[in-house]
C-alpha cells in the first residue's frame, strides 16, 4: 500500500514537472517569434528596398522629367500640371482652392491613410494609436495634392526621366487612384485632399504606393517600397 502511494506520488511529481518543462518551451517559442517577427520584418524591408523591379530597365536620354519628393517619412511624385501629353486641370480643378490664384505650374501627388492624412497635420500630431490603426490596415484612402508654383534643388527633390509612352502611363495610373467625391481642404492654402482608391496597410504604405507606380511603367526601382529611403536610393541626388 505504501510503495502504490510513493509511486502515484512520483508520477504526480513527474506530470508537473512534465507540465511545468513544457509551459517554459512554449514560452521561449513565443519569445523567440516575437523576436524575430522584427528582424524578419525588416529583412523583407532590406531584401525589397535593394533587389531591383525591371532589372533590365534603360534610362531614356530624352523625354519629360518628373520628380519625387520626401519629406523624410513619405514620398510624391511631381508633375507638371499642363504638358502636350496630360491636363490635370480637370482632375484638380484650381476653383478647388480657396483661391484660384494659388494653383500650381506643378503638382505633387501623395497616397494615404485617410485618418492619418486629416489629423496628423505636423509630426508633433502623430498619435500612435492612429499609426497602429493604420499599419493594420484600412479602406479609407486619400490622394494628397499640393499645388507647387516653382520647384527648388536639393536632396529631397529628385529628377527622373520618363519616355513620353512611360508618362502618360503614370498619369493615366494616378488618375485612375482618385475616386468620386469632393476635394477636402488640406493643411494649407496650396494643398488640397481627394478620395482615393485602394486600401492602406504596413504592406501597402505610402511609399509603396510611388513605388508600385514607377515599376509599372517600367522605371527601375525596388520590388517593394515600404519606406521613403527605399524609393530615394533609386535615384540620384542633382
Amino acid at each position: 500500500m505504501v510503495r502504490r502511494q510513493a509511486t502515484g506520488a512520483g508520477r504526480t511529481q513527474r506530470s508537473s514537472s512534465d507540465r511545468k518543462r513544457w509551459f517554459q518551451r512554449r514560452v521561449v517559442r513565443w519569445l523567440c517569434a516575437m523576436l524575430a517577427a522584427p528582424l524578419l520584418f525588416a529583412l523583407c524591408i532590406l531584401g525589397g528596398s535593394l533587389i531591383p523591379a525591371n532589372r533590365n530597365a534603360v534610362r531614356p536620354t530624352d523625354g519629360i522629367t518628373i520628380y519625387v519628393y520626401t519629406n523624410g517619412v513619405h514620398t510624391g511624385l511631381v508633375l507638371p500640371t499642363v504638358n502636350g501629353l496630360h491636363d490635370w486641370r480637370a482632375r484638380v480643378r484650381p476653383t478647388d482652392l480657396g483661391d484660384p490664384r494659388r494653383a500650381g505650374q506643378w503638382l505633387m501627388f501623395g497616397w494615404g491613410e485617410r485618418n492619418f492624412y486629416l489629423n496628423t497635420p505636423t509630426w508633433a500630431d502623430v498619435d500612435p494609436k492612429i499609426v497602429l490603426r493604420a499599419a493594420i490596415g484600412s479602406d479609407t484612402t486619400l490622394m494628397h495634392v499640393d499645388h507647387l508654383q516653382r520647384l527648388w534643388r536639393g536632396p529631397d527633390l529628385r529628377p527622373i526621366l520618363l519616355t513620353s509612352a512611360q508618362y502618360q502611363a503614370l498619369a493615366k495610373a494616378i488618375d485612375a487612384d482618385f475616386a468620386p467625391g469632393a476635394a477636402i481642404k488640406g493643411y494649407g492654402a496650396d494643398d488640397l485632399f481627394y478620395p482615393a482608391r485602394g486600401s492602406y496597410s504596413v504592406l501597402r504604405t505610402c511609399n509603396e504606393w510611388t513605388g508600385d507606380k514607377l515599376r509599372d511603367i517600367g522605371v527601375r526601382i525596388g520590388i517593394w517600397t515600404p519606406a521613403s529611403w527605399s524609393v530615394m536610393r533609386w535615384f540620384p541626388a542633382p
